[in-house]
């Protein structure tokens, strides 16, 4: 189910040793499945976070009615896989329940928080096309947002690694959790800025209304081609904060030990994959006016694959790949600026 419903997260999953791959993999589907109800536009939005709000209560274990929250989305939802996916809700359920006590608690939480996320963007949003497109309003709302959906997951990641993991016993747990949340982060806010137009498109713009006001533009403005070059110097602080947020990733990942080395890879693809998509997207002189999904093609991520592979044992090889695809990004931001 994984495999055709996310084909990038399942490469790091079907890396990590098997007894991460339930825990781990099951907090994910049940949280794939919310977001496929959350982005279910044909069901009236009342009722959409009616229905989250019925998933969170099933993910912290009370007895809900999930079967009616795939009977009302499943109609709308053209992808055959996602339409699996809202049927088998009941024994992904019934996996959660089949987990040891202290995995449970972790994936609750988890998928707590992040369907707290999904409801806060359902509330926050209130329109569902480009006439009725609404800001955050500061960049402490977007880290907020970026926390909820995504830093929580790099939280329940390191927790559940370090009780799995032996060698993982001389971590400061508390330390590298808050790393994780950065690790989330970056590659939360490599969507956010990689889906900005399509984002706009459905009444959502993450880029804080803030930030746009202090170059003279309203979110509307971005959907005007004439205008919506101008908002370049937001796009770059936030690509510069999320470079930020990669240099502790790295951080997190080269502190991991080499012999958990399906660990390191787990993390490394999806921060390369990230480092690659940033670039591409700093490159673009008007990333909102861009036709198409800015995206690395499948061959570089064939060369990221290999690369890394190779380099996974060794913290200076690791290290090197790292710094290269951090170089990518600001080289580009640097020529984008002049």
């Amino acid at each position: 189910m994984l495999r055709r419903t996310s084909r990038s997260f399942y490469l790091s999953l079907a890396v990590l040793p098997r007894p991460l791959r339930t825990p781990i993999g099951i907090a994910y589907l049940l949280a794939r499945a919310a977001d496929t109800v959350a982005d279910t536009r044909l069901v009236p939005r009342r009722d959409r976070l009616t229905h989250l709000v019925t998933l969170r209560e099933a993910f912290q274990g009370q007895a809900t009615d999930v079967a009616a929250v795939a009977r009302a989305c499943r109609p709308h939802r053209p992808h055959e896989a996602e339409r699996a996916l809202l049927d088998h809700l009941g024994p992904a359920l019934a996996e959660v329940d089949a987990l040891d006590p202290a995995d449970r608690a972790e994936v609750r939480q988890v998928l707590g928080t992040i369907t707290s996320g999904m409801i806060f963007d359902l509330e926050r949003f209130p329109g569902e096309d480009a006439a009725t497109v609404t800001a955050l309003e500061t960049a402490e709302d977007l880290d907020h947002y970026t926390y909820l959906v995504a830093g929580c997951v790099g939280e329940f990641w390191t927790r559940v690694h370090v009780r799995h993991r032996r060698r993982l016993a001389g971590w400061n747990a508390a330390d590298m959790a808050g790393r994780g949340v950065r690790f989330g982060k970056a590659l939360q806010m490599t969507n956010v800025l990689r889906d900005v137009p399509t984002d706009l498109q459905s009444g959502r713009c993450y880029l804080p209304a803030r930030e746009l006001d202090a170059v003279g533009l309203g979110p509307a403005d971005l959907l005007e081609p004439s205008k919506s070059a101008r908002a370049r110097p937001v796009l770059a602080r936030l690509i510069a904060r999320t470079v930020e947020h990669y240099d502790v990733a790295w951080q997190y990942t080269l502190a991991i030990p080499r012999l958990e080395w399906r660990m390191r890879l787990a993390c490394a693809w999806p921060l390369l994959i990230g480092q690659g998509t940033l670039a591409a997207i700093a490159r673009v002189p008007d990333p909102l006016a861009h036709p198409g999904a800015i995206k690395i093609p499948r061959s570089a991520v064939r060369s990221i694959l290999a690369r890394s592979t190779v380099a996974v044992l060794s913290n200076h090889a690791l290290g090197r790949e790292a710094e290269r695809g951090r170089a990518q990004v600001v080289r580009a931001l640097q020529r984008s600026s002049t």
